[in-house]
């Protein structure tokens, strides 16, 4: 299969860039295991002697703690968890194990715990960074603002820490309007389009990708809407490419005949993406933050988006297949789910949507494991995030989602995969766009899983 004969658009992989790569200390899931604190062969007191070059010396065996972060760094999750509340519970004042329960909590949303964890942390370690922005995800995954901005000042997000305090003791993501509305694509090649309106009924132009985190707008389209701004830093994008991503508050935009007032934004160049959408100007993106507040289907069948108040129930068409993936959450926005490429097994998969003209992409270690050659003869030239960037496709023979298998997925590769290792575990690629199109694909929050219908 070739890509879409646009200009390639690789939007989703790089705004998650934006995030895992930027110029601000970035919060990190896996910190450094502790010297082991086993007493090395002889050790028995300050006048212990051991020989510097001793052939028969035994090196001791890895605490809980190295093995926990190892599994932790190798994605092996479970085993990370298991091990870290065994070493947290025998050493309580141990900050690293505390963040490393806590970050894995959270991972799986389970906040109450994540909260418990990272407070210890916090406690213990009060200048840690890490813990901070962790903790701060925690309150923001519950519209906390008030709670989360010192925490993102802690965490050296001064830009962030000033947006959420604009919202003082105000909701954000408050709902006015139906319990569900169904929005039809105006576009649904190469990437799914809606329509929103701003103040006065302005009208919008909405990508939907969950390669991006809140809802993102054009820096002329932010005026336009009146959007207070509070500082930006710097994004690495698809190709290594690097661009500015400001932070604001808009007062209010419409789905429909249902309106979200006071939303946190991003504020990103788009102007390039219009190339691959016939010239027709983008005015945002829909991120995975905005989705998170709904029970979402995004129904690329049916050509629509539907956004349900959360205790919504799931539609009630029948549809041949009913498959349940479960899902990670990593950071603000990142969706992670496990799958298979060809042969490799318990792949780590990044779900982002926002890849036009292919359904995967993978960093090059992952793609020569499974056996894919890549023509560079064949590069053209895409459009990310940051600006233009070469892009090469391939052919994926079988991928698989959960227990979702696809075949000759078109993939494009775009050079450095930013998401690979900045999370403190490897992801292996990203699933997206051509691979999804069959479902309608709904995005449950609270149970932590994708159903992906057909």
């Amino acid at each position: 299969m070739r890509p879409c004969p646009r200009p390639p658009l690789v939007a989703g992989l790089s705004l998650a860039a934006a995030l895992a790569a930027c110029a601000a200390p970035a919060p990190t899931l896996a910190p450094p295991a502790p010297p082991s604190a086993a007493p090395g062969p002889g050790a028995t007191g300050a006048a212990s002697v051991v020989p510097a070059a001793s052939a028969s010396a035994v090196p001791a065996p890895p605490d809980d703690a190295a093995l926990a972060a190892a599994a932790f760094e190798a994605g092996r999750f479970e085993e990370a968890r298991r091990l870290s509340e065994q070493r947290l519970a025998a050493h309580p004042e141990d900050a690293v194990a505390a963040r490393r329960v806590g970050a894995l909590a959270l991972l799986d949303n389970r906040l109450d715990d994540a909260e418990r964890a990272l407070a210890q942390a916090l406690a213990l370690d009060p200048g840690s960074r890490s813990a901070a922005a962790l903790l701060g995800e925690v309150h923001v995954r519950r519209d906390a603002f008030g709670q989360a901005a010192p925490l993102f000042r802690v965490a050296g997000r001064e830009e962030r820490a000033l947006q959420l305090e604009s919202f003082g003791a105000e909701a954000p993501y408050a709902l006015e309007g139906p319990d569900e509305v169904s929005l039809p694509f105006v576009i649904a090649d190469p990437l799914p389009v809606i329509e929103a309106r701003g103040a006065g009924g302005q009208p919008l132009t909405l990508l939907i990708d969950t390669g991006g985190p809140e809802l993102i707008l054009d820096p002329v389209t932010a005026a336009r809407l009146g959007v207070r701004t509070f500082g930006a830093r710097e994004g690495t994008f698809a190709g290594g490419k690097k661009a500015p991503v400001g932070a604001g508050k808009l007062d209010a935009i419409s789905f429909g005949k249902l309106t979200v007032r006071r939303l946190p934004v991003a504020l990103l160049d788009l102007a390039p993406l219009a190339q691959a959408f016939g010239g027709r100007r983008i005015d945002g993106i829909v991120g995975t933050v905005v989705l998170y507040h709904f029970l979402s289907t995004l129904d690329y069948p049916g050509r629509r988006l539907v956004l349900r108040r959360l205790g919504g129930a799931y539609s009630t068409a029948t549809e041949r297949t009913v498959v349940d993936v479960p899902f990670l959450l990593a950071g603000d926005h990142f969706i992670l789910a496990r799958g298979a490429l060809g042969k490799l097994t318990d792949m780590l998969w990044f779900v982002d949507t926002g890849l036009a003209g292919g359904g995967f992409t993978a960093p090059e270690a992952t793609l020569a494991a499974a056996g894919i050659a890549l023509d560079r003869s064949q590069a053209s030239e895409g459009v990310g995030g940051g600006g233009k960037t070469e892009v090469i496709p391939f052919v994926v023979p079988e991928l698989s989602l959960g227990a979702v298998t696809e075949r000759n997925v078109a993939g494009l590769f775009s050079g450095p995969f930013p998401l690979e290792n900045a999370l403190g575990f490897p992801v292996h690629g990203l699933v997206s766009h051509g691979f999804l199109k069959p479902y309608a694909v709904t995005f449950d929050f609270a149970k932590m899983r994708l159903r992906l219908a057909r």
